[in-house]
């Protein structure tokens, strides 16, 4: 079962191409003491991670004519949304199983029995 954790490892953060303090500021909670355990959750994280400042929208700091790196321009600024509720959810993978018929041998079986 994947769950949201405490934060993103720095490990995370340089492969998706991000700075930690900087991460900070854009809403994205950094966790310094955490370790990864396998690859699978580093190239998880990495995605989600990538697919959230793809979303992104940076006003700027200070209304200027010139814009920094990563800045929305006039026309985006006014396209943007605020968003109400959980950013990104993790969604889980649904597991269904198709019922069976038991087999004559599974009818027969009695669990007390057998305990006993």
């Amino acid at each position: 079962k994947v769950r949201a954790g405490r934060g993103f490892t720095l490990q995370e953060l340089k492969a998706a191409g991000l700075n930690p303090r900087f991460a900070r500021t854009i809403g994205i909670s950094v966790d310094a003491r955490r370790r990864n355990k396998s690859i699978e959750s580093v190239q998880l994280n990495t995605q989600r991670l990538k697919e959230y400042k793809s979303k992104l929208i940076l006003f700027p700091v200070h209304n200027k004519k010139k814009l920094r790196a990563g800045e929305a321009t006039e026309e985006e600024r006014k396209v943007a949304t605020q968003l109400n509720g959980e950013v990104l959810p993790i969604h889980q993978p649904s597991i269904k199983t198709k019922a069976k018929v038991p087999s004559e041998e599974e009818t027969k079986f009695e669990a007390y029995v057998t305990l006993r």
